[in-house]
């Protein structure tokens, strides 16, 4: 779900005057879910008066950018996963070796995305050591994993010699800015008529894989149980999600609005802004949701909520625990998929109510 026309509005003009501070330059992650807790990182790289941050990213991933304050700048990467593409590396270095950033941090691990920032001459590289890159990254950090066990920790520590020590609660918290304007357009083009009732938006995908997805059955009772109350049901994700929606929407007789595959990541996100409560796997979504400090309820199954849960004062994480999950697979190698069918649709009804108190 790229939305181009944030892609293309995001930042700021060429025209920038120097920085009085110091200059970063970030390279994202490719995971909306990632580049959602990375906001934290570019949160304390501005915290010092004077700094200012800049981002390269995949360009599914501006519209994110583009709601966080901190960042002054994105610059889209035109990569394919996983395909060298020298030539457009070096060019983009070139563009940014213009800005004389005094230091890169490089969030993936992956040697090929630290080529711009030391094509592009900038005098301090930093991030973890990854995958066979001494002299691309020559700040090289120690990554203790005992010690920072969730992602935006991680990501958090590689502004620690630019910004001090990052430690609050508040600090570790994403916070996507929501845009009036933007929201009533997207309930404009998608045709939405609120009229006043509450909304659930359930998010039934998960791109990982189906060991992260709470059973399509379970999403339907949910929603037919909010639906006999008067509440709008809106199903959300991407055009991968299609199919796991329309099996929940033919099992509430199509009373859902199956917007899967339909919208942008931009509008996506507008909708999540305007929802009511969240129910969602643990996905991209989630955490979008998450910075928007919409009421949540997160299903945990194959994966840890201790390493990437979503960062909200106003969630509810539901994780069985079992002595199988973790297991981090992308389909349930026993075959029975009990770490998220253990969750029955009466436990999400109760945190509902919980997180809307």
């Amino acid at each position: 779900m790229v939305d181009a026309g944030l892609a293309n509005r995001a930042g700021v003009t060429e025209d920038e005057t120097p920085s009085p501070g110091s200059s970063f330059l970030v390279v994202g992650p490719a995971w909306v879910g990632d580049m959602v807790m990375a906001q934290c990182l570019f949160k304390a790289l501005a915290s010092k008066p004077g700094n200012v941050v800049d981002v390269v990213a995949p360009a599914w991933t501006l519209p994110l950018l583009y709601r966080m304050p901190e960042v002054r700048k994105s610059f889209e990467a035109p990569f394919q996963s996983g395909k060298l593409q020298l030539k457009r590396r070096y060019e983009l270095a070139q563009h940014l070796s213009k800005r004389r950033y005094d230091q890169a941090i490089v969030l993936p691990n992956s040697w090929k995305s630290a080529l711009v920032p030391f094509l592009a001459g900038i005098p301090v590289r930093s991030g973890f050591l990854g995958e066979h890159r001494w002299g691309l990254i020559n700040d090289v950090r120690k990554l203790d994993k005992t010690a920072l066990p969730m992602t935006v920790q991680r990501f958090v520590e590689l502004a620690r010699s630019a910004s001090g020590p990052v430690t609050t609660k508040e600090e570790l918290r994403p916070k996507l800015v929501r845009n009036p304007s933007a929201q009533r357009d997207v309930e404009r083009d998608l045709g939405i008529a609120l009229n006043g009732a509450p909304v659930i938006a359930l998010c039934p995908g998960a791109e990982y894989g189906p060991s992260k997805q709470w059973p399509s059955e379970y999403f339907a009772q949910t929603a037919l149980k909010k639906l006999s109350e008067g509440w709008h049901v809106w199903l959300l994700g991407s055009a991968g999600d299609t199919s796991v929606a329309a099996e929940i929407n033919a099992l509430c007789s199509g009373q859902c609005l199956d917007l899967t595959g339909q919208t942008t990541l931009g509008q996506a996100m507008d909708l999540l802004s305007l929802a009511t409560v969240v129910v969602s796997n643990d996905s991209g979504l989630m955490h979008v949701a998450a910075a928007f400090e919409a009421p949540l309820v997160a299903l945990f199954g194959s994966t840890d909520p201790k390493h990437t849960p979503p960062l909200s004062r106003n969630c509810e994480i539901l994780y069985r625990g079992l002595s199988c999950s973790p297991c981090f697979e992308r389909q349930c190698p026993l075959k029975h998929l009990d770490c998220l069918r253990q969750i029955t649709p009466d436990h999400a009804l109760t945190s509902i109510d919980r997180v809307l108190q």
